[in-house]
């Protein structure tokens, strides 16, 4: 598991703590009844806080599985490196 899969397993667990982390990477809005639409909010929240980015309420629609929110997030990453950072 990479550092960005590993920091998206912990914003999962920060807001669906009955999951353990093996299961996480399996999980998608259909699956998980505790995923409503204050916990979409809440995880998506954080998300952008611990990656520093804003999701737009246009991405946000899309984003309903672990394995949606890393290609997103992936993307992202590959789009800004880190010698656009600098």
């Amino acid at each position: 598991m990479d550092e960005l899969e590993s920091r998206l397993v912990n914003c999962f667990a920060t807001v669906f703590p009955e999951l353990a982390p093996p299961e996480i990477p399996s999980v998608s809005m259909g699956s998980l009844a505790s995923w409503d639409s204050l916990a979409g909010i809440t995880l998506l929240s954080l998300i952008e806080e611990e990656f520093g980015l804003s999701i737009s309420p246009d991405d946000a629609t899309d984003l309903v599985s672990f394995e949606l929110i890393l290609n997103y997030l992936q993307k992202d990453y590959l789009r800004l490196s880190p010698k656009d950072a600098e």
